[in-house]
């Protein structure tokens, strides 16, 4: 069973710089652990209402406040109008009040178990590095063989980390890294207003387009999907490799993205890189990073078909 990260264990499996100027904070990577040790983590999740009209994300924050956020219609991807997200700080006491007439909903992505085609050119375990003796790659191993265009699946795990505020780059981050150059964001983004960072209640330490679900510091997703922390998701990724001409681009790589079975990237045109990634020479050809910036991100039921 995954336990409770320590500080001697979060240090040893960190070789970034994130964490590395950060005071440390404790982290959890099972539910049954945090249910025991972190006070009112019973009512971190998503809730409908008794007529189905509004639902409630409620996530918690390094005060011990929750970020509460109030959608029209539904749930993200599930019933949401796209309306103005209701966004709130409250106690455990007011939260419990709010949620008066509501009930709470664990929702599982549609593609979690997916099986893998005969024609996978990658699978685990071997054909990537970082893997445990249970079977998991932790954030920092990358695919062993080189690929081009290509469909993946993936199912990741991110901690609670409630010592981190929400939008810390230091709460669950990690991130699928394309060749090195093209990355889709994973991090504890969850019951964050993404259109409109500044009706957040809580203080913002990144901009939204470094949280869960962007393509890093460039394109936003159509939609936040991301689930709570300590639930399995998944991303189902479609990328085109760009053509070169010897090393000349000639055609862009293009892009779609699937989180937790929702559509967040409709077949975006990669100009260049994103964030430092754009810094790099592109290549038609190359591996999958599954970064590690000090948190510990679980993935498994990794596999991809060429293209």
């Amino acid at each position: 069973m995954m336990k409770k990260i320590t500080l001697l264990a979060a240090l040893a499996v960190s070789i970034s710089s994130f964490s590395a100027d950060l005071p440390f904070t404790p982290v959890w990577n099972d539910a049954e652990t945090a249910a025991k040790e972190v006070e009112h983590f019973d009512l971190i999740g998503e809730y409908v209402s008794s007529d189905g009209k509004t639902a409630v994300q409620a996530n918690i924050l390094n005060n011990g406040q929750f970020l509460v956020a109030t959608y029209n219609g539904g749930l993200p991807g599930a019933g949401w109008d796209q309306s103005a997200i209701q966004s709130e700080l409250m106690d455990a006491a007011g939260l419990k009040t709010k949620l008066n007439g509501y009930r709470k909903t664990v929702r599982t992505s549609p593609t979690i178990g997916e099986k893998i085609p005969d024609n996978a050119f990658l699978k685990m375990p071997g054909d990537f590095t970082n893997i445990r003796e249970d079977g998991y790659m932790l954030a920092g191993g990358k695919t062993t063989k080189d690929i081009g265009s290509f469909k993946m699946h993936l199912e990741f795990f991110m901690p609670l980390k409630p010592g981190r505020n929400l939008s810390s780059q230091d709460r669950g981050n990690s991130g699928i890294y394309i060749f090195n150059n093209y990355e889709v964001q994973i991090i504890d983004s969850f019951a964050l207003d993404y259109e409109n960072p500044e009706n957040n209640a809580n203080k913002l330490e990144s901009v939204n387009k470094q949280w869960c679900g962007s393509l890093y510091k460039m394109k936003l997703p159509d939609v936040n999907m991301t689930l709570p922390p300590l639930q399995w998701q998944t991303y189902d990724i479609e990328f085109t490799a760009p053509v070169l001409d010897d090393e000349t681009k000639v055609k862009n790589a293009r892009i779609t993205v699937y989180h937790n079975g929702v559509k967040i990237h409709d077949d975006f045109e990669l100009e260049t890189g994103t964030g430092i990634g754009a810094t790099r020479k592109p290549l038609a050809k190359g591996p999958i990073f599954f970064q590690n910036h000090g948190n510990p991100v679980l993935f498994r039921n990794v596999w991809a078909v060429e293209l």
